[in-house]
């Protein structure tokens, strides 16, 4: 189990690298091909919206293939995806790689979670996946800085570069530790009944909504801390590993925690994350609390969000497709969040001022998530 879980989450390392990798490179993007920095924001909107719309076509083509054989074709995709983005000559194509890159995004976190969740006992399911999703949050704090700062130094496209030989050890990894497992047998139209239950389309709410605030704020944070903290290129990239150590924890502990209290932690995770949203602005103009501000959130947001997952695999009886669509909503939600962002910013609010529009969404995931403890609550009663 380790060991499946150990190549799991070297993938995941390099599908998070290449989703965040953009933020810290958003600024010598828009330089690099004399375009405004939200228009470069375009390239986490267009990553996330071919994760929404795509991941569940890929799932549904992919269904009934053994489980690691689809991960081995979807990280094969991510590595000439990644390719074709350090070659891309302009804007428009760089956009474009980013699209295919994207498309194995979603279908690998969805399958890889049911792999996960069944090959290990059901009361730490919760921690399995967090694991697995820890390669997401490490990518924070090695892949997304290094890959920063060999932009930098080197140019954007050699951060790209150094994602094809991660995305090749993962594929070896996935050859060599990872077993081979047939899906259960299902219908397209089981699946559809799955995704339709109100218990599961709430978890999707959340995780659209969660991302949504988280993504509004991440999208701009080179430029939050260049131009409202005033720190230098070089000390954001050291900002993002403080974030990337944030997330991870939280994850981890988010993980843990689910396994025993799973609402207690959605819910208090978001009233806490309000909070810190709505402080942000005042600590954003300093250094050190604008660097404890970005560390706070990033341990509250990933361990609110930790039990959405593995709270979709056990809502779904039929997890596949609902499993990949709940990636493909956290993905939709980065989307409607770097356009919130960007519209925000066009519109007149300052850098240091967009945590208040996260604040806003946040509240909403609360509403969201009062709602599922209601459906939990009921689900009870209706047992007994």
């Amino acid at each position: 189990m380790r060991k499946s879980l150990l190549a799991l989450t070297a993938a995941a390392f390099g599908i998070g690298t290449t989703e965040f990798i953009i933020m810290g490179l958003l600024p010598q993007l828009a330089t690099d091909f004399s375009i405004s920095i939200p228009k470069a924001g375009t390239l986490v909107s267009g990553y996330a919206l071919s994760v929404t719309c795509g991941s569940p076509v890929v799932a549904v083509a992919l269904g009934k293939m053994d489980r690691r054989r689809a991960l081995l074709m979807l990280m094969s995709l991510f590595t000439v995806g990644n390719a074709l983005c350090a070659l891309a000559p302009g804007f428009g194509v760089l956009l474009g790689a980013r699209i295919l890159t994207a498309l194995c995004h979603g279908s690998f976190f969805g399958i890889a979670s049911v792999l996960a969740a069944n090959i290990v006992p059901r009361g730490v399911r919760a921690q399995a996946i967090a694991l697995m999703f820890s390669g997401l949050t490490l990518a924070n704090i090695l892949g997304v800085p290094v890959g920063t700062a060999l932009g930098l130094a080197f140019g954007w496209r050699a951060a790209f570069w150094a994602l094809v030989p991660i995305g090749l050890l993962a594929i070896a990894l996935l050859v060599w530790l990872i077993p081979s497992q047939t899906p259960e047998p299902s219908h397209l139209m089981q699946e559809l009944r799955a995704v339709l239950k109100p218990s599961v389309q709430i978890v999707l709410t959340l995780s659209t909504l969660s991302s949504v605030a988280m993504f509004c704020v991440l999208t701009y944070i080179a430029p939050i801390l260049e131009f409202a903290t005033h720190l230098s290129p070089h000390a954001v990239t050291w900002v993002l590993v403080v974030f990337g150590v944030g997330i991870t924890i939280g994850n981890l502990f988010g993980g843990w925690l689910s396994d025993r209290r799973q609402m207690p932690v959605i819910l208090g995770g978001m009233t806490l994350l309000i909070l810190t949203f709505l402080l942000m602005p005042a600590a954003v103009p300093y250094r050190v609390p604008a660097i404890l501000s970005v560390f706070t959130w990033g341990l509250i947001h990933f361990a609110a969000a930790a039990p959405f997952q593995a709270r979709i695999v056990e809502k779904a009886q039929s997890p596949n497709l609902a499993s990949v669509l709940n990636q493909s909503a956290f993905n939709f939600g980065n989307a409607l969040g770097a356009s919130l962002g960007g519209l925000a910013l066009t519109h007149g609010l300052s850098y240091g001022q967009l945590p208040y529009v996260s604040a806003a969404v946040a509240s909403l995931a609360l509403v969201a998530g009062l709602v599922a403890w209601r459906f939990d609550r009921a689900a009870v009663a209706q047992a007994l």
